[in-house]
């Protein structure tokens, strides 16, 4: 009799270890999946994704826990977005977040009509055919305007401010997204002509065109001051671009604050990692049956200014007390 009733123990609790694994391969198969394309690297990208992360959980996902993230990543290689978008797609995400500005929006939106995307740009959406209006965005789209494009003249007048002897200003932009580097020199032209500025434009889509244009500004343009455009490769390559200034002593602007932490003089922008929050909130929104259409794109609302005080020290810069009171944060 005990035996039969070992046997009987060992065969329920037998069923209740394969029953087990099923019920959790049957909770996988049912979490959500969000597709998560990055136009640059985790690692560039690390504090945005503390700020996404943290949209998800007020909206109440935890990744790992009830809900899966499948990532892809450009590593600033822009023309790499239509393939990686192509690849979520395929993998039948829940949603697409789309990334790191205005080229990996675009590739989401080539790569599908039906999949929900989030994205984050610094342009006018409407402008860029992502959408039809703010308000009522239409389609399958919806988002975040994070305006670094047009808080470029603001960035400009900072720069002069700071350093108020200049009269030639290099502009890097980066031509492969062609709406944000003409918006950006729509907004600076006027704000050089009444500062009495003269800007020298360099293209760069690739590390070699950056160091070419550290080049022929060493060689000859002489400039005194640096203005680099908000762009997910440019800020991709910011050691790089910060290092080249530096080599050169030549006080650089910035839009993200990523570029101040690594050395860079001065940032000033969007929070960036706020908006990324903001597309948190609307990826889990849509997770819990919101619509896109029925999301308005917002609009970014924290602008910083970062200034390194040790980069400014470096330089033989003083940084104005008008600065210095206005800064967000003073990196030391």
């Amino acid at each position: 009799m005990a035996t039969r009733r070992r046997q009987f123990i060992f065969f329920a609790l037998g069923g209740a270890a394969v029953a087990c694994p099923l019920a959790a391969r049957a909770q996988q198969t049912t979490m959500p999946v969000i597709g998560f394309l990055g136009a640059q690297s985790s690692g560039a990208l690390a504090r945005r994704l503390l700020g996404f992360q943290r949209g998800l959980k007020e909206e109440g996902y935890v990744e790992g826990d009830n809900v899966a993230i499948e990532y892809r990543w450009a590593d600033s290689q822009l023309d790499r977005l239509p393939a990686l978008a192509a690849e979520l797609v395929r993998r039948r995400v829940s949603v697409i977040a789309a990334t790191g500005g205005n080229a990996a929006a675009q590739a989401a939106k080539a790569a599908t009509t039906t999949i929900p995307i989030v994205f984050d740009v610094n342009e006018d959406p409407v402008r860029l055919g992502l959408v039809s209006s703010l308000a009522r965005p239409a389609g399958n789209l919806t988002g975040i305007n994070f305006f670094s494009g047009e808080v470029a003249a603001k960035r400009l007048e900072l720069l002069h401010e700071l350093v108020p002897k200049a009269t030639r200003v290099a502009v890097l932009i980066n031509p492969f997204d062609v709406t944000s580097a003409e918006t950006t020199l729509k907004d600076l032209e006027p704000a050089a002509r009444s500062l009495g500025l003269q800007l020298l434009v360099f293209h760069a889509t690739t590390s070699r065109d950056i160091d070419a244009a550290f080049a022929a500004i060493e060689s000859g343009t002489q400039p005194d001051v640096l203005f680099v455009g908000s762009d997910g490769f440019l800020t991709g390559r910011r050691v790089q671009i910060v290092n080249a200034a530096m080599h050169q002593s030549i006080p650089a602007a910035f839009a993200a604050r990523e570029f101040a932490e690594v050395g860079g003089l001065m940032s000033y922008g969007s929070d960036i990692a706020d908006a990324y929050r903001q597309v948190g909130i609307y990826t889990g929104r849509i997770l819990k049956g919101s619509k896109p259409a029925d999301l308005p794109v917002m609009q970014a609302s924290k602008f910083e200014l970062i200034i390194n005080a040790q980069t400014a020290r470096t330089l033989g810069l003083t940084v104005p007390q008008s600065l210095l009171a206005t800064a967000d944060e003073l990196i030391e």
